[in-house]
């Protein structure tokens, strides 16, 4: 019978049934567990979303504090997005349900994985190509010139952001993950500036902590010239 708590990745448990017990919102993929979250503005009340946990450490928050609000935002974007007065402390401030009682996630095995991450990004195992994470980038639409959002966590991911922007004629309905239209509204662009990096959620691309080539998110069958680079300087 499937298992209804933990998941399973590569062959190891990413949490225990005693870690994710009694835990509102449950919900298990490939590679990452999903929870109920929020957050208490003590001016706004509370913002509720989906706390999305990945085997690689990455966090990410699927809003949805009004009706329509589905932005997908870091734990520390989040915080600032719910109105907390108090922001930079997104650890305690964001809370899951355990047993109907509103627990900070640091009080959680939640934040294993994170800090796993955050360590590593910060010691001598960063990863193979000297940079610590992949940011969310954009791609402008040819039809209604807007630009649209591009989640760089996984190697499919990457490649359906690498092929669209080497394409002079991508458009919206061209998108692979997730229906999007041209008719659907733009990022604000207060919302835009939030690029999903690990160390900094308005990260410009600085050369510490943006990758500018690995393999995920280079592909040694592409024929672009920054692939055929990166495949024959890996080699050498």
């Amino acid at each position: 019978m499937e298992r209804e708590i933990g998941s399973v990745v590569g062959g190891f448990l990413m949490f225990s049934d005693e870690e994710l017990r009694e835990m509102s919102g449950l919900k298990r993929g490939g590679d990452y567990v999903e929870v109920m979250c929020g957050c208490t503005s003590h001016r706004y009340g509370d913002a509720v979303g989906k706390l999305r946990v990945l085997a690689n450490g990455d966090l990410e928050i699927c809003c949805e504090c009004t009706p329509g609000c589905q932005e997908k935002l870091t734990p520390s974007a989040f915080e600032k997005h719910s109105g907390r007065e108090t922001a930079r402390k997104w650890k305690s401030n964001v809370w899951v349900i355990v047993a109907g009682e509103k627990v900070p996630v640091s009080k959680t095995a939640l934040l294993k994985y994170y800090n796993q991450s955050s360590k590593n990004a910060h010691g001598s195992q960063i990863t193979h190509s000297g940079q610590a994470c992949h940011r969310d980038e954009f791609v402008r639409c040819k039809t209604c010139n807007k630009e649209r959002r591009f989640h760089l966590r996984t190697k499919e991911e990457c490649r359906s952001y690498h092929d669209a922007s080497l394409n002079a004629n991508w458009k919206c309905a061209d998108t692979l993950y997730g229906p999007i239209s041209c008719n659907d509204e733009e990022e604000r662009r207060s919302r835009r500036v939030y690029r999903g990096c690990s160390r900094s959620a308005t990260c410009r691309g600085c050369t510490t902590c943006v990758c500018f080539g690995c393999t995920t998110c280079r592909f040694s069958e592409c024929v672009c010239q920054t692939c055929i680079d990166f495949t024959k300087n890996a080699q050498v």
